[in-house]
């Protein structure tokens, strides 16, 4: 296993230390993720279970459908208002970082993205990188 993945929102108030490697790393272009990040994507990496997280920190939680139809929690700072994490009603195991929450976000290494049907052309997203309609099956 490689080093703990580590980060939290920008004011320091939450922090997180993973003992895991993720399972996935993509960029979601979903319409969910373009107004939740102000641009075209959110870039995101998945942990296959959450008893691997140490989680220090209060976020306040929202939950919304996403383009699947599942309830997603979205977890941000109630200080500082940075994303956070996500966790997942369908897969609840999961927990889901913002990359851009990363300590060392250059960890970061996207592997697909996903609801691409959903990308606008100026959202330039690394073209060798598969594209997925829609989430990919497990």
């Amino acid at each position: 296993m490689s080093k703990t993945y580590t980060g939290g929102c920008t004011c320091g108030a939450i922090h997180y230390e993973i003992a895991a490697e993720p399972i996935f790393m993509n960029d979601c272009q979903c319409l969910d993720c373009q107004g939740r990040s102000g641009t075209g994507h959110g870039s995101y990496l998945t942990f296959p279970d959450k008893r691997n997280v140490k989680l220090e920190g209060k976020a306040t939680q929202w939950d919304v459908a996403g383009d699947s139809g599942n309830i997603k929690t979205h977890a941000f700072c109630p200080t500082c208002g940075s994303p956070v994490y996500l966790t997942f009603a369908a897969m609840p195991d999961f927990f889901t970082i913002h990359a851009a929450s990363l300590d060392d976000p250059s960890r970061y290494k996207p592997q697909a993205v996903t609801y691409a049907m959903r990308g606008y052309a100026w959202d330039h997203l690394d073209p060798a990188l598969p594209k997925f309609d829609k989430m990919p099956s497990a």
